[in-house]
């Protein structure tokens, strides 16, 4: 593999602005915002900023450069994740209690490493450099999705506060209006190929591209909106339970929440809390913040269903549909299983995707959260069918 001086610039210069990205969002934020964890299902702002320098240490620098020095032994304990055959982690449940190192030491940190993986990068050697190049891709990829759960992980610590705090006054933050009227996209029955097999990144849950047979139906051209989710209320869709999966139910009663996640009625109005504060909730804009056992009983309420993820690629390909990336991610009926042939990747890194294929739900898209160009045709996000912290919505499909 040859890559030239120009090429490589550019690669360090992609890594130098996703990381001041990651920081420029941890930014609005004070020391004591950023040491908080909301929930078990959340982490502090500070163990987003610290974890994602930890994989560019542990999978590029600790592996492949003989030159470098570990910054803090500590840190593999208290920054891994889920990677089993690197070593123990410390608790997820009980990130918010690690209150050192300070979050000047963690940004100091990620200068360490920063520095160490530019200077890395000059002088690596060939047979080494397209390894080191696919890790270095892996990691911007991993940034930016913790970018995301930054923000999702923030609004989340928000709304328990009675100051209902304001993260951003930007429009960049505020979920689009859905406008014009709803259609219905066909699907035609016949042989398509779905996954990702081009020359672009992609993770390895999105491949092998493989054929398969549908046998037709329609997918909505529009998400569902908060006007079309106030009638469900209205009509007591959470109070029927002929509408909900028996888990959903048994959810619902462990809960007591009869609304979307960080809505709350206030007098007769409902009011949402959002990155741009406490708002009243607008009927144009996409419900957001609904579980997939939500997602599933509005959709019984409206006489249909989700669509499947096959459904909702086949429909995105043939761009008619409204809001498919950034609004909300969708709900898919599908369970987040492996594709035909799908071969994990060697080494630890093979613990990214594929020991999650259980219990889970595939949703599509992207949200107002995601990183620009992180979104594309073939990405599988997934949740637990109970979990509605991320900007997760829905659009209906029907069968023919």
């Amino acid at each position: 593999m040859v890559v030239s001086t120009d090429a490589l610039d550019v690669l360090i210069g992609r890594y130098k602005s996703t990381r001041q990205r990651t920081e420029g969002l941890a930014s609005k934020l004070t020391d004591e915002d950023q040491a908080i964890q909301s929930m078990p299902d959340a982490s502090p702002t500070k163990w987003h900023l610290a974890h994602v320098t930890w994989f560019f240490e542990t999978f590029i620098l600790k592996s492949h450069d003989s030159e470098y020095t570990v910054f803090d032994v500590s840190f593999d304990f208290l920054y891994n994740s889920y990677y089993n055959s690197i070593g123990a982690q410390y608790p997820r449940a009980q990130r918010g209690m690690i209150t050192r190192p300070s979050v000047n030491e963690i940004l100091a940190y990620r200068r360490y490493v920063d520095k160490s993986v530019v200077k890395f990068l000059g002088r690596v050697e060939t047979p080494l450099l397209e390894r080191i190049l696919s890790l270095l891709e892996l990691g911007l990829n991993h940034e930016e999705q913790h970018q995301e759960l930054m923000l999702t992980d923030i609004l989340s610590l928000f709304s328990l506060s009675p100051l209902n705090p304001v993260y951003s006054t930007s429009s960049d933050f505020s979920l689009p209006l859905i406008e014009g009227r709803n259609s219905w996209i066909d699907i035609v029955a016949n042989d398509y190929f779905i996954g990702a097999d081009s020359r672009d990144f992609y993770y390895d849950n999105e491949a092998p591209k493989h054929k398969i047979y549908h046998g037709g139906a329609q997918i909505a051209s529009q998400l569902v909106t908060n006007g079309e989710w106030l009638e469900f209320i209205a009509d007591g869709g959470y109070e029927n339970p002929l509408l909900w999966l028996s888990d959903g139910w048994a959810d619902l009663a462990k809960g007591g929440r009869l609304i979307p996640q960080y809505w709350q009625k206030i007098d007769e109005s409902y009011y949402q809390m959002t990155l741009n504060g406490l708002q009243l909730v607008n009927e144009q804009q996409p419900v957001s913040h609904v579980s997939y056992f939500e997602a599933d009983a509005f959709a019984r309420w409206a006489g249909v269903r989700l669509p499947t993820e096959v459904e909702w690629e086949l429909a995105a390909a043939q761009e008619e549909s409204s809001h498919l990336y950034g609004a909300v991610w969708q709900w898919t009926l599908s369970p987040y299983v492996a594709y035909p042939g799908f071969k994990i990747s060697g080494g630890a890194v093979g613990e990214y995707n594929g020991k999650f294929m259980c219990n889970q739900f595939v949703l599509r898209g992207s949200s107002i959260a995601t990183a620009l160009g992180h979104s594309r045709i073939t990405y599988r996000n997934f949740f637990y069918p109970h979990q509605c912290w991320q900007f997760t919505g829905l659009r209906l499909a029907r069968d023919i």
